[in-house]
């Protein structure tokens, strides 16, 4: 019954119907004291008019249904964008109902993991059997989860007396992963560079063991031995077995994920783009490699060799926020039970000097590698400070300690090759 009354209970507001109410009986005494034809037609007409406003949610606004989809990039990378992107949103809405709309105007509200919305306001005519299509694009979108929230449809009478509202929830949820750099050589997993120390040096191009490491794509030329059959089956394309190097130093990415070490979002961004770039870089040279992120909490993944092998990290790293302060070394030492040995410890922050010499005498008092990846506020190229940042950086290397500086992400790829220091 509720339903049906909410149909039907007048949408007017107290002073329109008191005057709509007003016009109505002075037509009616016109009708019965007057007479005739043009006090019957004009009693007609308001009366239809008022029908007209008084059962106007019958027009189905209330009752509309929405389907979303995406187009563009999304489409193409299965669900997953880059930061930087942008995606096309189409809406599809069908208006049960049979009196006419002029117009509708649809709202939707784009929200971010971090509590930032983005308003959307477009206008539709829809169709004679109530059906209309929606299509709009959203702005570059920054790393982060993204969920649209309860769509909002307005309209009005065709007299633009009334206003009716209408809300309905279509699902449309994805995520946006980092900005990533294309490392074509990282000098520190150099099977020549003897900064990795004895405990780490390992031929990055060592014989295959006969541990099965991950799945790939057939390729023409693999042998009978190499194909998985039961991946060959499941897919229904040839896969074949990937197999494990031999003395590949395992390589950890330590993410400095603490707000007070960073100047700005942007340093911070920059550092998450540097750390999921060396794990892309990683799983195509099939080199094993992990990430730890410290801030307020530990977060700790064991170094994988494969391309799938990254996915939980770098789903990780899509809503990974800066939060809190605290010291590298106590978030370090509480993950060294889950650290593996003789690993390379790749550190990613902002910092320099005493906090940074703490962490390389806890690398090297458990028999770990390490290197500094520096991440500086601006482009190297722009900083003020380049003179004690070379200074700080020719003192690590004298010291045997591979470390790098990066002002932003298209520097890094030169920088980890090698070109600049």
């Amino acid at each position: 019954m509720r339903e049906i009354w909410s149909l039907f209970k007048p949408k007017l507001s107290p002073a329109k119907m008191s005057m709509l109410l007003s016009v109505w009986l002075c037509c009616l005494f016109y009708l019965l004291f007057q007479g005739g034809k043009t006090s019957v037609m004009l009693f007609a007409m308001v009366t239809l008019f008022g029908l007209y406003l008084l059962f106007g949610g019958l027009n189905g606004i209330g009752r509309t249904r929405g389907e979303r989809s995406f187009s563009g990039e999304l489409g193409e990378w299965g669900g997953v964008l880059h930061a930087g992107d942008q995606i096309r949103v189409r809406l599809h809405l069908e208006i049960p109902g049979f009196l006419p709309l002029p117009y509708v105007i649809v709202r939707e509200t784009l929200k971010r993991h971090s509590g930032e919305t983005w308003s959307f306001e477009e206008s539709l005519v829809p169709s004679m059997n109530g059906s209309g299509e929606l299509l709009f694009q959203t702005p570059p979108l920054e790393r982060g989860r993204y969920a649209f929230s309860d769509t909002e449809c307005v309209t009005e009478d065709i007299f633009g007396l009334i206003e009716h509202r209408g809300t309905f929830s279509a699902r449309g949820e994805f995520r946006v992963l980092p900005r990533t750099a294309d490392i074509a050589k990282w000098q520190l997993l150099d099977r020549r560079n003897r900064l990795l120390g004895p405990q780490s040096v390992g031929n990055v191009s060592g014989r295959e063991t006969n541990q099965v490491g991950g799945v790939r794509d057939y390729v023409y030329g693999d042998r009978i031995s190499r194909i998985h059959w039961n991946a060959t089956a499941r897919t229904g394309e040839w896969k074949s077995k990937e197999f494990e190097y031999e003395s590949i130093p395992k390589t950890m990415i330590v993410l400095d994920a603490f707000e007070d070490h960073y100047r700005s979002s942007r340093q911070f961004e920059t550092a998450v783009s540097s750390a999921a770039s060396m794990l892309e870089y990683g799983s195509r040279e099939s080199i094993p490699i992990g990430l730890c992120s410290i801030g307020r909490e530990v977060k700790v993944f064991n170094p994988l060799q494969g391309r799938s092998r990254i996915h939980p990290m770098m789903d990780h790293l899509v809503d990974l926020d800066p939060k809190g302060s605290g010291s590298l070394l106590a978030g370090l030492e509480s993950a060294l039970a889950r650290l593996p040995k003789g690993a390379v410890l790749v550190l990613v922050t902002p910092l320099a000097d005493s906090p940074v010499l703490d962490l390389i005498r806890f690398a090297q008092t458990h028999q770990m590698s390490f290197c500094h990846v520096q991440i500086a506020e601006s482009p190297v190229s722009e900083g003020e400070g380049n003179a004690a940042s070379r200074q700080w950086i020719s003192s690590l290397r004298a010291k045997g300690i591979a470390a790098y500086r990066a002002g932003s992400l298209d520097e890094l790829p030169a920088v980890l090759g090698g070109g600049t220091r």
